[in-house]
């Protein structure tokens, strides 16, 4: 798949409109505020670093981890979902240094920023990016590193275009959730542009009374909160709860809010962030005609439509967009007005952005 090929559902629905409203979708202003670094890697670069790999590397001293990179140098077709996540670990020992992480954190920010090259004027899929991230250690580089690394690379653009979101894992300890919360804030501090810090990982995992403390100081701080919540239906009314008390600015997926976990969320007009394609191939949705992004729609509230991670759902903005104009069963068939609505509201939801360094 090339940076800009789509499958499925948002290729489904793309197809199915006319050139009069794609060129529609393709000016609306559109903000991307859910994409993960790690998952929206374009192929031909984790293939060119494959190429390149030295397997005398610790970071690639695994079976899976060499099996992995045999994969992508001979070329990887997804058939089923889990044929994507078997490959993290060798995304991530490729991406193990700062130059190689620099590279996919640069092609992903094209992927969205730069002119499309499919767009017959040039347009960019999205008007803005917030691409989040979860700050690794590896052999040949610290946290800290490793946030400089991906920060430089979205200081390469104006402060009205690109932010970075640093995500905590719901499986953390204690001491790695500091030192990454430490972090993201003396960055802010110093003028970087990390706006946000994020909360996602296994949905089931993790106690979240303990995760309470780190996001009080990053909002505390000034920057934004959003938690990856209610992903799933096993998700407990209480472990909901208790995420919604740490008055996050934008929630992730919001799959499952029961009743009182929904009107929680509309008094406190906390944006919601829609990932339709992942929902649909994750299966946390069923049929698009039964997603929740209807609950938000008729009551007016705050949401942004979302790609997630483009490689394994092979999907695009612009297709993820198609999904809302396209006509059912292909999209939900909403009106051009309300998908515009849906435009602005994605992008009056960003996070405050510092001056950064490179834009003084």
């Amino acid at each position: 798949m090339s940076a800009y090929d789509i499958a499925g559902y948002a290729a489904d629905a793309l197809a199915s409109l006319t050139p009069e409203e794609i060129e529609f979708l393709r000016e609306l202003p559109k903000a991307e505020l859910h994409a993960h670094l790690n998952g929206s890697i374009p192929i031909p670069l984790l293939q060119k670093i494959a190429n390149e790999a030295d397997f005398s590397s610790s970071a690639i001293s695994s079976d899976a981890v060499k099996a992995g990179i045999e994969q992508l140098k001979t070329g990887v077709v997804f058939n089923e979902l889990h044929d994507f996540f078997g490959l993290f670990p060798a995304i991530y020992a490729l991406t193990a240094t700062p130059e190689t992480l620099a590279e996919a954190a640069r092609a992903v920010l094209a992927q969205f920023l730069e002119p499309d090259p499919v767009s017959p004027k040039g347009q960019p899929m999205a008007a803005y990016l917030e691409l989040r991230s979860t700050p690794r250690t590896t052999p040949n580089m610290s946290r800290k590193q490793y946030l400089e690394a991906v920060l430089d690379e979205v200081e390469r653009y104006p402060v009205e275009r690109a932010a970075l979101i640093v995500s905590l894992d719901r499986r953390m300890d204690a001491k790695t959730a500091e030192e990454i919360v430490s972090l993201a804030i003396k960055l802010r501090q110093e003028g970087r542009r990390v706006v946000g810090v994020d909360l996602c990982g296994d949905p089931l995992a993790g106690n979240m009374d303990n995760f309470e403390q780190y996001f009080k100081r990053v909002k505390e701080a000034g920057l934004g909160v959003t938690l990856h919540i209610a992903e799933t239906s096993e998700n407990t009314h209480e472990d909901t709860l208790k995420l919604l008390s740490f008055s996050p600015d934008r929630l992730g997926h919001a799959t499952f809010l029961d009743t009182d976990a929904r009107d929680v969320v509309f008094s406190n007009n906390a944006c919601v962030e829609i990932c339709l394609s992942s929902n649909l191939l994750c299966k946390t949705v069923s049929i698009l005609e039964e997603h929740h992004i209807r609950h938000y729609l008729e009551a007016n509230h705050p949401i942004a439509v979302c790609t997630d991670d483009t490689l394994p759902f092979r999907n695009n903005l612009l297709g993820e967009y198609a999904l809302l104009l396209a006509k059912e069963p292909l999209g939900l068939g909403l009106t051009r007005e309300e998908v515009e609505r849906i435009a602005r509201m994605s992008m009056a939801s960003r996070f405050a952005s510092p001056v950064s360094k490179t834009a003084q």
